[in-house]
């Protein structure tokens, strides 16, 4: 079977993905979802003229020759309304956030001038602007106004725009639940004492971290024996899920049986191995329904591989209108060989660069079993096949782990 280009890979996944029904959360359970519906405003922020330092509000035309003596007719506190109209030779004392009173055009800074104790009179001792230090009606946004829009991913700053706009609970899309399933009979969890010819098994645990911080659900299934029928009940009922996730037992060997377990399941292939490198034996299919993506068993090739398919998989059932990662250009601290008749993906680390353009160091372990350099990586180095060698200075393209 001829290795599928990457692109066309991702493509054949994202026609089986659909986005997942709403849901109504709360602000305290919004962080990390994305949003199912427009966010418009409910009010309009700020109400009023407001204040934005402490000081005393007065008439520009009141204070064209400084020094001058006012009259302070009243103290506003936030939260307070003024109950008086600014008129000629009057002031009045405001704090950060008071309404501003008519009549009052301009807002003079605490610090700009002299006051007996009482507050009573003030004297100006700098001339200001017409408008200064007032934050006009409406200056951040008016009711009405769409803010936040469907598919945006609620970071804190969306969720603290969400707040003033006077929303508390709000439709996103529910949490990927995702099945992941690791085989291999070398394979023990964390803490176990490994005999001869057995491994401890890293792949499932990190890659459910990295579902809980992509905004999906995961549902561990442990180690899964390399036998079929063992296989065949975990992606059976896996398949309940939204999405399921195989590790390992992906490729030619005689105890890879993840493919014959997928078909005994009731479930179809609908592409088996990627031109990309690490990652070549990626699994697509679907079973009963549910999507499915096979990962390699090497660790490296486990984790490029989710960051090229799983991921965009997550965004794409949360709702995400564009699930792929952005490139950004990086300029290489050191060459590259060819490449040819697969994508490379070289994890590299990050730093910024004089000119602007970050400088990546391409990480001298790039075997697809090395965890210890993965952890070092800031990115993956994005290569298309058939690529010629790079030099120190080329310009690549990078994705961010983050």
């Amino acid at each position: 079977m001829a290795l599928l280009p990457v692109a066309e890979a991702q493509a054949r996944l994202m026609a089986m993905l659909k986005p997942l029904e709403p849901e109504l959360v709360t602000l305290a359970d919004s962080a990390g979802r994305v949003l199912a519906q427009d966010l418009s405003a409910k009010l309009t922020q700020p109400p009023f003229d407001a204040s934005a330092m402490d000081g005393f509000a007065v008439r520009t035309a009141d204070v064209e020759t400084i020094p001058v003596d006012l009259k302070v007719i009243e103290e506003i506190p936030a939260g307070n309304m003024p109950r008086r109209e600014i008129g000629t030779g009057e002031a009045a004392r405001l704090f950060t956030g008071s309404p501003v009173p008519k009549g009052a055009d301009t807002v003079i800074m605490q610090e700009n001038t002299t006051y007996p104790d009482d507050y009573s009179s003030l004297t100006i001792n700098e001339a200001p602007r017409p408008g200064q230090h007032i934050r006009p009606r409406g200056g951040d946004f008016t009711v009405g106004e769409v803010l936040l829009k469907s598919g945006t991913r609620l970071l804190p700053r969306h969720i603290t725009l969400a707040a003033a706009m006077n929303h508390d609970v709000f439709q996103v899309s529910h949490r990927p639940r995702v099945g992941v399933i690791s085989s291999g009979d070398e394979l023990l969890p964390a803490g176990a004492e490994p005999g001869p010819g057995q491994i401890i098994a890293s792949n499932g645990v990190g890659l459910c971290q990295s579902l809980k911080h992509w905004g999906a659900q995961p549902r561990d299934f442990g180690i899964v024996a390399d036998r079929l029928a063992h296989l065949t009940a975990a992606i059976a009922k896996a398949s309940e899920l939204d999405l399921i996730v195989t590790i390992g037992g992906a490729s030619v060997g005689s105890h890879d049986h993840v493919i014959e377990a997928i078909k005994a399941a009731g479930g179809t292939i609908n592409l088996w191995r990627v031109a990309m490198k690490p990652g070549k034996p990626v699994i697509i299919g679907e079973v009963e329904g549910t999507p499915l993506i096979g990962l390699p068993g090497n660790p490296v090739s486990a984790f490029v591989a989710a960051e090229i398919f799983l991921r965009p998989a997550v965004n794409a059932l949360s709702g995400a209108p564009d699930p792929f990662a952005k490139p950004f250009l990086v300029r290489l601290a050191s060459p590259l060989p060819a490449t040819t008749t697969r994508e490379v993906y070289t994890r590299a680390t990050l730093e910024p660069g004089a000119d602007g353009v970050p400088v990546a160091t391409p990480l001298r372990k790039q075997d697809s079993s090395m965890l210890s350099a993965l952890s070092q990586a800031d990115i993956l180095l994005r290569r298309p096949l058939d690529s010629p060698a790079a030099e120190a200075g080329d310009l690549v393209e990078g994705f961010s782990f983050d």
